[in-house]
């Protein structure tokens, strides 16, 4: 299972226009319940993310002082030379999203997977019929503009939602293209 799991503004933005997520890390966190990180992750095996997304955690993790924070096999999608982070076990990858899917299915040993982020890429997973699951915190802050949390048009199916600190958290089923999408068309 893949498992779109992140946060997003209440006007539907992952970062600012400069990649930031300053706004998310001004919110209270809470325990537990659809946006408990610690339950989510004892049930991954592997995970994938964009190249923004990837770069945006090096730098914030070296400017803390701290290493690679994944223990797992990392896929990175991008289609730039990038450094590998020190003692990670990154593997980075381009082109359709399915030889990536099955890659990481693979290297989980019957574990999830989680799609760290960006927007687009969930959306390429979801195009290909990959993206399973939706995690989402809403956090109470607008931007205006920024990275789009899912640029696509998908009909979900609301499994759960929950209340922790000051976000208001969901788990979405993914079922498919947006309805009216998927009617014939003349």
């Amino acid at each position: 299972m893949l498992t779109y799991y992140t946060a997003t503004t209440l006007d539907g933005w992952i970062a600012d226009p400069d990649d930031s997520l300053d706004w998310l890390f001004r919110q209270e966190e809470g325990e537990g319940g659809t946006s408990g990180f610690d339950a989510f992750m004892s049930g991954i095996g592997a995970l994938v993310m964009g190249s923004t997304t990837y770069e945006w955690v090096l730098a914030h993790e070296a400017a803390a002082g701290n290493g690679w924070p994944f223990a797992l096999p990392t896929w990175v999608m991008t289609s730039r030379d990038l450094p590998a982070g020190e003692g990670a076990d990154v593997r980075f990858a381009s082109g359709d999203v399915r030889a990536v899917h099955h890659a990481m299915t693979a290297a989980a040993g019957g574990r999830h997977l989680w799609l760290v982020g960006g927007g687009d890429l969930a959306g390429q997973f979801a195009d290909a019929g990959l993206l399973d699951e939706v995690v989402v915190s809403v956090a109470p802050v607008t931007l205006g503009a920024g990275r789009p949390l899912l640029p696509r048009r998908l009909d979900l199916e609301l499994v759960d939602a929950a209340v922790s600190g000051t976000f208001v958290a969901a788990r979405y089923r993914v079922a498919g293209p947006l309805l009216e999408d998927r009617r014939e068309r003349p």
